[in-house]
């Protein structure tokens, strides 16, 4: 009821501000200027819907700019024909088309431009490589899973090959922190009781339509609104274990009956959440817009780093704290053995029930810094349970630290993937690591080997 009531006023003030966005003018719009800022014309810029369809096609102008109304918000193509661009120029980033979430007003969309090591070169008929997955919103770059079908000469490819090597690190580096925030408590949820939880996904999910809300009806800052989705996020991972979970192991309620519950109460939240807020992608009021840093091989966002630093700061707190204090001795003893960590004393439901609060809170978390570039949409942790039990299993089941460098290695594996594969199929590549690592080595990197039969 409560987590019904809380949506219910999130869709109602939804609502009324997408009803007042809605009077706006909206369109795309950019300046194109090389590195040493010269502005160039006459390139062209074409802009489609989410299935492809053209809708305009642009050129820039004298001053570098170019500008193409649309009739609503929407998912959009923006695409930049690098034929068009004078000899010896290339988009740095490697990225000449990405995929823009267009809310009610302009949309200013920047493609940094730069000079390669043979300014002479003649285009060839040759294929560049496909294009990568950056999550953004605003001034930056934003790109989904689409690939430059563009003719680019051997020479300049190759000086573009690094500098998309290095994005897509970076990249892998902050997706697979994100991974790691979700997967550490769900390892520690499975370590402590056994149980496989598919709903963790949907506590993702979860923390972003909080923080959300916060912003959004309340009116609250975003780091405000995050440090409550946070607290919101422990307290629904508290009550979980409250109201469900620990009434079911006191019943003596089998493991596969419980994980099957688990499906039951994901589909809950997520069908809850379809039902109120809608299916359309939401965002926050803030850190929509931002400027990216250009670091040569490297063109970020701060938000980028900013969230990667905390979520590496959080899982660091949260390993240091099971290695050293008291109630992380106590965690740690039951998973290992929770009959003999209660026949010492440890009250095990005690702590069994502060790993499903710390799990809750660091999903929510996921799920703020994943929205703040991606926006909040109602199966957004649905996508991304798949990875999380990947990394868990990777690393070793029930071992946080293990869910931690799983989580990395495969936030890493996708994103560079897509050096030798289409960006639309990084995805399998993850889950082919985990059918594997099921068939060789089933404890993962740092899980021990169990006794069968």
């Amino acid at each position: 009821m409560v987590l019904s009531a809380v949506l219910v006023g999130l869709v109602l003030g939804l609502g009324v501000s997408s009803t007042a966005q809605a009077q706006g003018e909206t369109g795309v719009k950019g300046t194109l200027k090389d590195q040493d800022d010269n502005l160039i014309s006459e390139v062209e810029i074409t802009v489609s819907d989410a299935d492809g369809n053209e809708i305009a096609t642009t050129a820039s102008a004298e001053d570098g700019t170019w500008s193409v109304p649309l009739e609503s918000p929407g998912t959009y193509l923006v695409a930049l024909d690098e034929s068009t661009l004078p000899n010896g120029l290339l988009v740095r980033n490697g990225r000449p088309q990405l995929e823009v979430e267009v809310r009610a007003s302009e949309r200013t969309v920047l493609f940094p431009l730069d000079t390669q090591l043979d300014p002479n070169a003649q285009p060839q008929e040759t294929e560049a490589p496909g294009g990568s997955d950056s999550t953004g919103d605003g001034e930056e770059e934003t790109t989904g899973a689409v690939e430059a079908e563009d003719e680019i000469d051997p020479e300049i490819e190759s000086a573009a090959g690094p500098t998309r090597a290095v994005s897509l690190l970076f990249s892998g580096i902050h997706f697979g922190l994100m991974i790691a925030l979700a997967a550490v408590g769900l390892s520690m949820v499975f370590g402590t009781t056994g149980l496989t939880n598919f709903s963790h996904g949907d506590l993702v999910t979860f923390g972003g339509v909080m923080a959300l809300m916060f912003n959004i009806i309340v009116g609250l800052p975003v780091w405000a609104a995050v440090i409550g989705a946070v607290a919101a996020g422990a307290l629904f991972g508290w009550l979980q274990d409250w109201g469900l979970w620990s009434r079911l192991r006191k019943r003596g309620t089998g493991l596969i009956t419980m994980m099957i519950i688990s499906i039951g109460v994901a589909l809950l939240i997520r069908f809850a959440t379809l039902f109120f807020v809608g299916g359309e992608r939401r965002r926050y009021d803030e850190y929509v817009g931002q400027t990216p840093w250009d670091l040569g091989w490297l063109v970020i966002t701060p938000k980028e780093v900013y969230t990667g630093l905390i979520a590496a700061l959080v899982c660091s707190a949260v390993g240091l704290a099971l290695v050293f204090t008291r109630l992380g001795k106590a965690t740690r003893a039951v998973a290992d053995n929770p009959s003999l960590a209660s026949s010492t004393g440890i009250d095990v439901n005690r702590v069994i029930r502060l790993v499903w609060t710390i799990g809750g809170a660091l999903a929510a978390l996921a799920g703020v810094f994943l929205s703040v570039n991606d926006g909040v949409k109602f199966d957004m942790g649905q996508h991304l349970l798949l990875l999380v039990f990947a990394a868990v299993v990777l690393g070793g089941l029930g071992t946080a630290f293990g869910a931690f460098i799983g989580a990395m290695l495969i936030g890493i594996f996708v994103q560079m993937s897509t050096l030798v594969i289409a960006p639309e199929l990084k995805y399998v590549g993850a889950l082919a690591v985990l059918i594997i690592v099921m068939l060789t080595r089933p404890q993962g990197i740092l899980g021990r080997r169990e006794r069968i039969g």
